[in-house]
């Protein structure tokens, strides 16, 4: 494929301007608010201190998730927060002088996803795609000066439905063009992101578009005994990689299913990942004058390191065999968040193994 220069190994995050509290603890009403004490964790979580860390892990780029809601008031159409903006502000001068990239995700877009409340869908809501057009060119507008800075345009489609999310997609790359046609573009994937789904993108002439996919398969390892996943809580076991095949069997068993697509594997290993991994790589035979990128991957934090490690490993390597960038979720999670997938720990912020810290460049 060709190369996305500058953003070929990245570390994302989030509980900052984005999952900075269980969200679905709260009621409707008080999700649309963002209180004293959100601002405050917005000022001060992260700091010039964790991007020079970062960087000094060795990769080239920081993948930044926000949310709709902390840049926009919510009940206010197009009324855009200074305060939110003033964040992403400091941390693109801050990523300037470390000589990172950056990608400005938005995570999570009003009507899109569970946490966000609304009575409408994006992709359904010509309000809401309206808001959601307005809000990218206001980005371009304000950012029109940051050649390091890449725009994802949606984290995770949450519907399976290609078509809407192609039309919304193009609607708000064209807004972008007519404003700058230089800007690196990402757009990924319906029904969150999954390889499986790369097809259903439209594929444009144009090499500034950049397409994306997450990967979290097998979801009983990376998410195991997660709280905000019915199927992991429930099972509530320690799950290893690589491993026998059977305690996933047994996942699948446990809850009711066939378990038609893992009785074929006699390990959970990297030929299992690289099998459900191989709508990526359609997509890079397919059409290898474009980008595929990887923008998400990883495993909840509880994990057991080494088992963590190796998986890691494995899919790093696979993504390269097949000159994928890629980016690794997620540097730090919120304690309050369901599912903490963070890379380094919470008091002195740094990477929780050595190994992992050589994985997450490459050295696989």
């Amino acid at each position: 494929m060709q190369r996305f220069v500058g953003f070929e190994k990245g570390i994302g995050l989030g509980g900052w301007l984005t999952n900075y509290k269980r969200m679905g603890q709260l009621s409707p009403e008080m999700r649309r608010i963002i209180t004293i004490g959100d601002e405050e964790h917005f000022d001060d979580y992260i700091t010039e201190d964790d991007v020079k860390y970062i960087r000094s892990l060795g990769v080239d780029h920081i993948r930044l998730g926000f949310d709709q809601m902390v840049v926009e008031a919510y009940d206010n159409p197009y009324e855009y927060r200074e305060r939110g903006f003033q964040h992403i502000d400091d941390f693109l001068m801050w990523c300037h002088k470390c000589d990172l990239n950056v990608v400005l995700n938005l995570h999570k877009a009003i009507g899109n996803y569970c946490e966000c409340p609304s009575e409408e869908d994006l992709l359904t809501s010509s309000r809401l795609q309206d808001r959601f057009v307005s809000l990218w060119a206001y980005l371009e507008d304000r950012y029109s000066n940051e050649s390091n800075v890449a725009f994802e345009l949606l984290n995770e489609v949450t519907s399976t439905d290609g078509e809407s999310w192609n039309r919304l997609a193009n609607r708000t790359i064209d807004e972008i063009r007519r404003r700058n046609e230089d800007r690196s573009i990402i757009v990924g994937s319906p029904e969150w992101n999954s390889p499986r789904t790369l097809d259903r993108l439209m594929v444009y002439d144009d090499p500034r578009i950049i397409y994306t996919f997450h990967f979290y398969e097998p979801m009983a390892f990376t998410h195991q005994r997660g709280v905000l996943n019915q199927s992991e809580h429930f099972y509530n076991r320690q799950m290893y990689y690589p491993s026998d095949i059977k305690p996933y069997i047994e996942h699948e068993y446990c809850l009711g299913s066939s378990a038609k697509y893992f009785i074929s594997f006699e390990r959970m290993d990297k030929s299992f990942l690289e099998a459900c991994m191989k709508g990526a790589f359609a997509f890079v035979e397919a059409h290898p004058d474009k980008i595929l990128y990887c923008g998400e991957f990883g495993t909840i934090r509880h994990t057991d390191l080494r088992s963590r490690e190796n998986y890691m490993a494995d899919v790093i390597s696979l993504l390269i065999e097949h000159d994928i960038p890629y980016c690794v979720w997620n540097y730090l999670s919120t304690p309050n968040d369901g599912n903490r997938f963070s890379l380094v720990d919470d008091d002195e912020r740094r990477i929780l193994s050595e190994r992992l810290r050589d994985i997450i460049v490459g050295e696989v």
